[in-house]
Parts: structure tokens; sequence; C-alpha cells
């Protein structure tokens, strides 16, 4: 891995093991949301096409966007019929009031300038429009303690932290309904409404294990530990989780829903006749 910020590296590990867990939350998303058959939906941090092919079984037109263009390769080799393209949040390249609804799942704790992003995501979307956002909101778990003194042990706390923060600024923020709710109401959407609901995820510690390699708190780790002692990092990691925990084993996460609508513009004030 050239740069461990990136997720490209990781793209295809995504897609082989997080994508078809997430497809259950992708879906109840498209649901809240209210999607309609023949929509118009745009996908914004898209990855490798989960909640846009969610949409797309729902009926509705979906077009997915991405900053990785890894994540959109391998979303193109999954879904060729997907319409994909690179760019930002912040600077979307469609016009005002271009989708029925835009989603975004799990990405808001990436937006740097998430306010922006939000007003971004309002101007494409046609006034009475649908967003839907997810975000994680469990709290750490056996698993994810164990995980991180492995990844402590190899690489100091505050390093990590700084990696976490670079790339998830605002993931401790949006693990809240009433931070997600503030935020989408001072962006302008109406109609708010958040819920929280617990999914299990069923792993092999292999699949867990690489799972987790690939997230950025890790990425660093991994590639420091590459660079002191090269596998031998992998192997602990499996030893460690092998003797705490049974093989397949079970990872209870809860999701944060928001949902919320576009207002329609004020009427133009009446003028009367001569």
């Amino acid at each position: 891995m050239d740069d461990w910020r990136s997720y490209d590296d990781v793209a295809e590990t995504y897609a082989r093991i997080h994508a078809p867990r997430l497809a259950e939350p992708a879906n109840d998303l498209v649901e809240l949301t209210g999607i309609k058959s023949g929509w118009k939906v745009l996908d914004v941090g898209t990855g490798t096409g989960v909640a846009a092919i969610a949409a797309a079984g729902a009926g509705a037109r979906a077009v997915g966007i991405d900053e990785s263009v890894g994540m959109l390769r391998v979303a193109h080799s999954a879904n060729g019929s997907l319409p994909i393209a690179t760019a930002l949040a912040i600077d979307l390249p469609f016009r005002d009031g271009a989708f029925d609804a835009v989603l975004a799942n799990f990405v808001i704790a990436h937006f740097t300038k998430y306010k922006t992003a939000l007003f971004e995501l309002k101007r494409v979307l046609r006034p009475g429009g649908r967003l839907g956002f997810t975000a994680w909101a469990d709290a750490e778990d056996d698993l994810a303690r164990t995980w991180f003194e492995l990844v402590q042990s190899v690489v100091p706390r505050e390093v990590v932290q700084a990696a976490m923060d670079e790339r998830l600024p605002w993931r401790e923020r949006f693990r809240q309904r009433l931070p997600l709710e503030e935020a989408l109401m001072e962006a302008g959407v109406r109609h708010v409404r958040t819920e929280v609901r617990r999914y299990r995820f069923s792993y092999t510690l292999d699949e867990y294990l690489e799972a987790r390699a690939g997230r950025i708190e890790s990425a660093q780790a991994l590639h420091m530990a590459r660079a002191r002692s090269g596998s031998r990092a992998s192997g602990r990691a499996r030893a460690v989780f092998g003797e705490r925990f049974a093989d397949p084993v079970n990872d209870f996460r809860e999701v944060l829903f928001a949902t919320g609508t576009k207002p329609y513009g004020r009427p133009a004030p009446r003028t009367s006749s001569a």
C-alpha cells in the first residue's frame, strides 16, 4: 500500500467482505428515505455502490459518486450498468434540483467541511425531494477494544488519533442523533427524523481481521508494522483473536439513520393589478 490514507487499495476487500453485510442497512436506508420507483437518486460517497444498488433495486435510477477511483473501479466491475463518476461532495457536477433523492451512506463523518457538503447535497435535490443518511452509532465493544490494543502496540495512541481525525473528523459528533438532526436542520432540511437500528454481522476470524485491517485507524499501524517486522504483526493479531474469541464471530453494530425533506421555496408575492 503506497499511501495508507487511500481507500483505493482496500476497495476489493471492501466489496468482498463489507458490501454483502452492508446491503441490509442500505436497503433500510432506501426504505426510510421513501425512495420510489422511477426517482432519480444520487448516492454520495458510493464506494463500491452498495446504497446505489439498493436504490436501483427499488426501481430508482441511481447514480453514484465517490472521490476514490479504486472504489469506483470495483463498483463498475460488480455492476457495469451503474452510472458512476469521480466527484467531491462539496462540488457536485450536477445542476440544481437534478435529483428526487440524495443518499449519503456512512460518509457524513468523512466530510471535512460537512456544512458545505450538506448545502451542496441539498442544492442538487428538487424541492420536496428526500435526503437519507447513515452513520455508525455503536460504542466500542470487546472486538474493537482488542483490535485497538494491537494497533496501539505498534503505533502510539496519539498518532492513531491524528490519522482518524484526518479522515473521519466528525465520527464522534455524528454517532449521536441530536447533533445530526441539528446539522440537517441548520442546512435547511425539514421534517428531519432519526432512529437507531441494530445489526448482527457474522465473520470468520480471518474475514474480521482482514476487514479491520482496511480501516483508516488500522492502515497506518499495518504500514508501520510491515516496515518493522514484516508479516509478524498480522500473525500476532490472528493468535490474539483466536485465543479470545470464537470462530466465527458475531459483530453487533448500531446504525443511526437520518432522513429529511428539502422544503419548497416560498411562493412569489402577489401583485395588485392596476
